[in-house]
């Protein structure tokens, strides 16, 4: 009736080939000066500048740009604005690889290098043990000091008694 059926009415997904050794068509395109897209055949213009240098112009804002001598990397829709602020870089560039820094032990100023690694082998309840001997002995010194002083400085005092000072004295 309608013409020949050679092929089954296709969906969108579907692509058939046919030849898988054809020659597929390069089209020569240029760059535009100010934006950078891709200028096709037949779209954009040929610009020369006084000094004779060719300048491809896509559309005619970027002509009417480059003509008020406006710099592409101000103007936010331009590949040389993204380049400048990393735009649409992909992820995998993205990632700056970091070298680990290594941790060095250092001497403090009371103890050698050695004695640090010695008192970090030491076992967790060795270490308590010796902080609760430390802290005995320093009550004990306070004690004795606190008796010492009590016993003799009873009933001395040197200094006068305070008398504030915004009260007149007679």
């Amino acid at each position: 009736g309608d013409g020949p059926a050679a092929f089954p009415p296709c969906s969108t997904d579907t692509v058939f080939v046919h030849n898988t050794n054809t020659a597929t068509m390069v089209i020569a395109t240029e760059l535009c000066a100010m934006s950078e897209y891709r200028i096709w055949p037949g779209t954009g213009k040929l610009f020369i500048r006084r000094d004779g240098k060719p300048i491809f112009l896509g559309s005619s804002k970027a002509q009417s740009l480059t003509l008020q001598r406006k710099k592409p990397a101000k103007l936010v829709w331009t590949q040389a604005w993204r380049r400048l602020h990393k735009k649409g870089l992909s992820e995998t560039n993205l990632k700056k690889r970091r070298t680990r820094t290594n941790k060095v032990q250092r001497a403090v100023v009371g103890l050698s290098l050695e004695d640090i690694k010695k008192k970090a082998s030491q076992k967790a309840e060795f270490r308590s043990a010796q902080r609760d001997a430390a802290l005995k002995e320093v009550k004990d010194r306070k004690k004795a000091n606190k008796a010492k002083s009590s016993g003799k400085g009873a009933g001395q005092s040197v200094r006068a008694p305070k008398v504030p000072k915004n009260v007149k004295r007679r």
